[in-house]
């Protein structure tokens, strides 16, 4: 028997729920924005479907603008990995000596 734990999405029918909430909500707040009243503060905020469309293409650059800072701060998979050691610094060859060496260095020292 296996013991294996269930949770909530693993089924496709609760995916299914979940998304008909989410878009349950979406109409409604949709509805919502022709019977409640706003304060404008700019023009464009009185505009037919202003706060849906502003959120979608402000979405769009987001992801616009992540995906070209990705091209310059991108580093190499085992970019960490290396990070304060020199080559010359640990010798394979006396391995106990240096990694107590290394261990005994404190952080506050």
């Amino acid at each position: 028997m296996e013991d294996k734990k269930k949770y909530l999405f693993d089924h496709p029918k609760n995916i299914k729920r979940a998304l008909y909430l989410l878009y349950s909500c979406c109409i409604l707040l949709f509805i919502l924005d022709f019977v409640i009243p706003r304060d404008v503060s700019h023009g464009w905020e009185s505009l037919w479907g202003f706060y849906p469309i502003y959120g979608f293409i402000s979405c769009v650059v987001l992801v616009r603008v992540a995906t070209w800072m990705r091209t310059f701060l991108r580093r190499e998979e085992d970019y960490y990995d290396n990070e304060g050691m020199d080559d010359g610094a640990i010798s394979h060859n006396d391995d106990v000596k240096n990694s107590k060496d290394i261990g005994d260095h404190h952080v506050d020292d």
